[in-house]
């Protein structure tokens, strides 16, 4: 049976802030319902992403800017331009054995790692 990783909660200040950073970020906005006045849900996913992660109020007790996520990418050196090119600080591209790394952070401090692997075992 898979085991399918669908939806990563992060906890944000300004939701509004959030959603536009992760849209210039490239995200796609799925949804943003206001379910009642204490449950506001945004769900944005990443390109080519079958996980997305969702911000609002009522999502987590989780304090802005600790969580931290990792995505794997095609090139680090592709994915820091575009982060550079929307605007965003980006690292410099992090040359590892395990492969080529690339971090940024959201508005509240919420960090990204982005990791290119040469090949990935098959599993």
């Amino acid at each position: 049976m898979d085991w399918k990783i669908e939806l990563i909660p992060v906890p944000v200040s300004d939701v509004d802030r959030a959603k536009a950073f992760y849209e210039k970020v490239g995200f796609n906005a799925d949804h943003d319902h206001k379910v009642h006045d204490a449950l506001r849900f945004v769900q944005l996913t990443p390109p080519g992403s079958a996980c997305s992660i969702v911000l609002g109020e009522g999502i987590t007790e989780k304090r802005p800017g600790t969580q931290e996520i990792q995505c794997v990418v095609a090139n680090a050196e592709t994915a820091r331009k575009q982060l550079l090119d929307a605007g965003v600080e980006a690292s410099e591209v992090d040359v590892q054995p395990f492969g080529n790394f690339v971090y940024f952070r959201d508005p509240d401090g919420n960090s990204w790692s982005l990791q290119a692997l040469e090949s990935r075992p098959n599993g």
